[in-house]
Order: structure tokens, then sequence, then C-alpha cells
């Protein structure tokens, strides 16, 4: 039975951040547990037509659902479940989490991703988190203390009154916390989110600024150990997120939730972002046909290995052909110090990656 990633949005927030696009509410009690039987009927639309060796439950907040619910979900879903899944479960620090981690850790969570954002104080107020530098080095003991070692720290970068001196003390907090996965992102102001409303008095760095930040903050994760395997992850050796590299190799996932998207059987599709329509049973909406050659290798170039002419070949009837397009439209590129190209391999390096949605689009069309 095919290998898929399992995805399952959790749509609760005690309180939207002011940057956050997410599709997420505040919910009670009865909510959540409707929410849990909603997920749940759901995942039982999928018996027997695959089983999952990765699992993610994202949000949204999915530690305010609850640890006995998260339980629930789990234990309906273990017929999908292969023994050696990755299981990730995003928290927010400052919640209470020692019950949370204890019942995850027992119903088969094996890793977590901490929203920790920043170790400045300063700097998380600006960001309107809820939560101080000292809530997250508590979330990574009692993750430990319930065995689950497998941890990621989520940073952001270029936020308004970010210096380098800031970075380096948010990277060095994580290294010293010894975990194992960093998730660095550049801030974006988005429509429809707090942020967007008072943009103006927003004073986040410009364009180039953003750059260099970008650049330091590689060069620094590289020499606390972190090594940089796509756009905005770095990780120890092997250490990787299992789930996330499913996305970006065009493997198939499917996504259980309002506002969560799947690609199953070469289509993509998606749930509305409405909780009470997904409680109510309505159905995902058809998106597009997946899994052509502009998909693959946009995805692809997100990661340090790039795209392979062997990969190409394997996957693609006209995949030397389209390699060999690739190629000659990257040597400019690699000339101009921001990709390695050769007859083997089309690559973007850190600079490359901060010009990546121009450089893929004149490599792919």
């Amino acid at each position: 039975m095919r290998k898929v990633g399992l995805y399952i949005h959790i749509p609760f927030c005690v309180k939207k951040c002011g940057y956050c696009d997410f599709y997420s509410v505040v919910g009670d009690d009865m909510l959540m547990d409707a929410y849990t039987s909603a997920v749940i009927s759901a995942l039982g639309e999928y018996k027997d037509r695959f089983v999952a060796d990765t699992v993610y439950f994202g949000g949204g907040t999915p530690s305010v659902l609850g640890g006995k619910r998260i339980s629930l979900i789990l234990n309906a879903a273990k017929e999908f479940i292969t023994p050696d899944a990755e299981i990730t479960v995003e928290v927010n620090p400052g919640d209470n989490l020692n019950e949370f981690f204890a019942i995850c850790s027992h119903s088969g969570v094996n890793r977590v991703s901490i929203g920790l954002q920043s170790a400045n104080d300063s700097e998380l107020k600006r960001l309107t988190r809820r939560h101080s530098s000292g809530d997250v080095s508590e979330a990574v003991r009692l993750a430990r203390l319930h065995g689950i070692d497998n941890i990621s720290l989520d940073l952001m970068l270029a936020t308004e009154g970010q210096t380098e001196g800031t970075i380096t003390q948010s990277i060095d907090f994580c290294a010293d916390l010894n975990v194992n996965h960093i998730s660095a992102y550049m801030l974006k102001i988005e429509e429809n989110t707090p942020f967007y409303d008072k943009k103006a008095s927003i004073n986040i760095p410009d364009e180039d600024a953003t750059s260099e930040m970008y650049l330091f903050a590689c060069d620094r994760l590289e020499s606390r150990g972190y090594t940089q395997y796509e756009i905005s992850n770095f990780a120890r050796s092997g250490y990787q997120s299992r789930h996330n590299l499913k996305y970006w190799n065009s493997e198939e996932y499917v996504g259980i939730g309002p506002s969560a998207h799947s690609y199953f059987d070469q289509k993509r599709f998606f749930y509305e972002r409405d909780i009470h329509s997904f409680i109510k049973g309505t159905q995902p909406i058809f998106d597009s046909m997946g899994g052509d050659f502009e998909e693959y290798a946009m995805l692809r170039l997100r990661l340090c290995d790039g795209v392979s002419k062997v990969e190409c070949e394997r996957l693609f009837a006209d995949g030397k052909e389209r390699f060999g397009s690739m190629l000659s439209a990257a040597k400019k590129y690699e000339q101009a110090g921001l990709c390695h190209a050769d007859d083997e391999r089309i690559a973007f390096n850190k600079n490359g990656f901060l010009l990546s949605n121009m450089i893929i689009s004149d490599l792919i069309y």
C-alpha cells in the first residue's frame, strides 16, 4: 500500500498573532469535541487507501486541542500509521504542556515543533506572542521529560527591531538547548492579518536588510552545527523533517481539516476555510491535477539538493530534455554565483534562495 504524509489541521488558538494568516478560531470544549469527531470521520473515508509514515498536527495551535483529543485522533488513525512513523505536533510555549506531552508521548508522538520565533522578549512582544523565552526552555524540558527528544524550534527573521545581535541571541539560544532542528522564516506581512491593517506603522527591515539578515542567519546556524537543507530549514544530521520533505519531493500527502490541502491520486484538493462546514461533513474541493514537471522542479528547487538529472529521467518521459533545457537557462545564474549547475544537478545556494521565485520562473517556464 502506498505511503503518504498525513496532515491534520487543528484550527484553534487562544489568540491570533499579528502576522498569522493561517486559518484558526477560538474554540470551547463543545466545538473542539465536535471537531475531533469530524476529523475521525474524515479519516474513515480513507480506510484501506494508504498508510502514513509521517503525521503532522499543525495549526492554529494543536496544543490548545489538548492531549486527550490528539490521542483520540491518533488512536482512530492507528491502522493508517506505520510503526516507524514520524509523528509531529506543534505546540505553543507557555501553555500547560506537562500533561499534554505525557498523553501525546504515550499515544505515539515522537517529534514536537515549538513556536519560539525569538529568544528576545522585546521582539516577542512586538510579534504579539504570548510567551517568553523562559517558557520555551521549559517546553523543551518537559518534552524531553516525557521522552520526546526530536525537537524543532521556529525562528522569525527580519522582524521589527531585530538586529544581527538578536539573531545571534536566538540561534545560540536554540543551539544551547541542544535541539535538532530549526525553521527560520522571514516575516512577510500578509493580507487579512492584524499586521496588514497597521503595516504603515510597523518598521520592518527593507529588502536589502532582510537579505543580509537571512544570509547572516544561515551562516550563524551553520557555525552552530545546523546544516541547511531547504530555503528555511536547518537540521543536525538525520533530523530533517520527514513530513515536510514529502511536500518538497512531490510525494503524496493527505490533509484533513479546514484549509488543509492534499495531493493524492495525482489530484490536488482542499477543504474550505470554515470549521462549521468541515464539521457538517462538506467534502474537499478539487483544485487541479498535480505531479507535472513544472511543479516537481519548483518544489525540488526549494531544497539544497535541488533537481537531479537522474530523477528527472526516472519520473518524466521527457525528463532528460526538460533537465537539459533547465541546465542551459541555469548557467547564467551559476556564473552570477547563485546556483550550482552541471550535467547531473541544478541547485541554489543561499544567495540564490533569496531570488528563487524569479530564477525558478526563468528556469521552468
